[in-house]
């Protein structure tokens, strides 16, 4: 990988300019010099091309982002890009972008990870990252299996699941990422789909502007052990009928013309329906913004877990809450102004030590 040039000491919030010596940006020079190496066919493809050629929008300088990646196919992401990284360990990735994004606040910090690595040795990282609303943008990569370790199943694999690890079907009720991240109180939280480019590119243009945590879960397909999991999304002849098209201030309408909608049941859960049959004034308009996350949390309890029939996708929470970052180089500053400088040893030393003969 070629190495990008020293780190401008410069406040976040001031990078959002021209890059550097006012040249244009494209997605070349974010692609770095090493061999792309996925299976041939790999959703991972698809999703580094779309943040290549996204990342020259943002107009940051590319020493003042980094990509850091915990294990598994989507960990190797860092290696294919032309910025600052680190493949990092298995599911610690949120801890230690966590550590850099407080400590370096001049920097744009993201995160790759898969479902494997993210939700189960990473799944208490995962969720404290979230809850602190830590400035760090998560690309969650999910094909619902092991890929790296040859096919096991994931925390996300529905029940019944046939794998090398489960011969005779997963015992375990999958998560639901998006639910997980709603229930961890984050600000923002989107799904989109690997092959679909022009969605997946405004997504993270939505994900890049938030301040705070965001969470994207990436539909992607693992073509060799798990080929065809999101067949039904990705269907011309049934992806219009089964996926559910999020936008924010907007009826949730679907289907072929639009002719499914939504709306609550008596019961308070979302029921599908027939525009024709109710009217659209009757339906759900979908506000991503609400500070109460009950609507974006019941649409993501909409689709089947097994079939993935009537799968929401777009961005589900978009809230602003104060970010971890601000409030604590905050804290560090009015307990400077109010105790001047510390003492490190007399902290070590301190009434809560003792002396053991």
């Amino acid at each position: 990988m070629s190495e990008p040039p020293t780190p401008s000491a410069v406040p976040f919030a001031s990078l959002r300019l021209v890059p550097k010596d006012d040249a244009r940006q494209s997605a070349a020079d974010f692609r770095s010099d090493q061999e792309v190496r996925w299976c041939p066919g790999c959703g991972d493809y698809a999703v580094l091309a779309a943040v290549q050629s996204f990342l020259p929008e943002l107009g940051l300088r590319r020493e003042n982002i980094v990509f850091i990646s915990g294990i598994g196919c989507s960990s190797r992401f860092p290696y294919y890009m032309n910025t600052y990284g680190m493949h990092s360990i298995h599911g610690r990735a949120p801890a230690i972008a966590t550590g850099l994004a407080v400590s370096r606040p001049d920097l744009s910090v993201w995160v790759v990870t898969g479902d494997g690595d993210s939700l189960s040795i990473g799944g208490n990282h995962l969720i404290h990252a979230l809850r602190r609303n830590v400035n760090l943008k998560i690309l969650l990569f999910n094909n619902r299996i092991y890929g790296l370790t040859k096919g096991q199943y994931s925390p996300t694999s529905e029940t019944g699941k046939i794998t090398k690890s489960t011969p005779m079907g997963s015992l375990d009720t999958p998560f639901n990422p998006v639910s997980l991240a709603l229930g961890a109180e984050a600000t923002f939280v989107a799904r989109t789909i690997d092959s679909d480019r022009k969605h997946l590119q405004s997504v993270l243009r939505a994900a890049a502007a938030h301040p705070g945590t965001a969470l994207v879960e990436i539909y992607q397909n693992c073509n060799i052990f798990n080929d065809g999991a999101f067949g039904i999304l990705k269907d011309p002849d049934t992806r219009g009928d089964f996926t559910v098209r999020l936008e924010h201030g907007m009826p949730i309408r679907f289907g072929a013309d639009s002719s499914k909608g939504l709306v609550r049941a008596a019961d308070a859960c979302l029921q599908i329906v027939n525009v024709a049959d109710v009217g659209e004034e009757q339906l759900l308009v979908h506000d991503a913004h609400a500070d109460n996350p009950e609507l974006a949390f019941a649409l993501s309890r909409l689709a089947d877990t097994t079939t993935l029939a009537h799968t929401p996708i777009g961005v589900f929470r978009d809230v602003v809450r104060p970010v971890y970052d601000d409030m604590m180089a905050d804290q560090l500053d009015r307990a400077l102004a109010e105790k001047g400088s510390g003492d490190l040893a007399a902290l070590l030393a301190g009434g809560d030590t003792w002396t053991i003969s």
